[in-house]
């Protein structure tokens, strides 16, 4: 996928976090994190998977119960569609958990960029913001939780 949608995903999801009470200065931290318009790639630290945070470790933890809870609903194709837009709201939520209590080193947080703005492709798909059916931004979110537990040093983390 070419930066531009990622930064319109990332752009919309932001705004959708901070329509729902998100202090201002979490969606300007997205800016201290790194520019969205810089192509990264998902990358090991020198053969080793990246350090967390605490605040990192909390939002992934949720997000994945978020899915997890849903799972089935996803799998079986009988989750509402109403169901799935509350849900990616709640993710969305808590990227935006993430955005604002996270304090990585700049070359963590470019890696930790990828996913996040895949879990908020994802999101945003699930709320019917893009043209791809919910159930497959669910897809997305979950793909994307499963890259985070291969590149991220996160105790305890199971995929999907």
């Amino acid at each position: 996928m070419s930066s531009k949608p990622r930064l319109n995903a990332l752009a919309a999801a932001l705004a959708s976090a901070a329509m729902l009470a998100l202090p201002v200065a979490a969606v300007a931290d997205v800016h201290k994190h790194g520019s969205a318009s810089e192509v990264h790639k998902l990358s090991l630290d020198q053969g080793k998977k990246w350090a967390t945070d605490e605040p990192l470790r909390k939002g992934m933890d949720e997000i994945r119960a978020l899915v997890e809870a849903q799972h089935a609903g996803i799998h079986k194709n009988t989750l509402k569609r109403a169901d799935y837009a509350a849900l990616g709201a709640k993710i969305e939520a808590q990227v935006g958990y993430i955005v604002q209590n996270c304090k990585l080193p700049p070359d963590v947080d470019a890696t930790l960029h990828v996913i996040l703005e895949e879990v908020l492709e994802g999101a945003e798909a699930m709320k019917g913001a893009e043209k791809k059916s919910p159930r497959s931004g669910a897809g997305k979110v979950v793909a994307a939780l499963n890259e985070y537990g291969k590149y991220f040093d996160h105790p305890g983390w199971k995929g999907l």
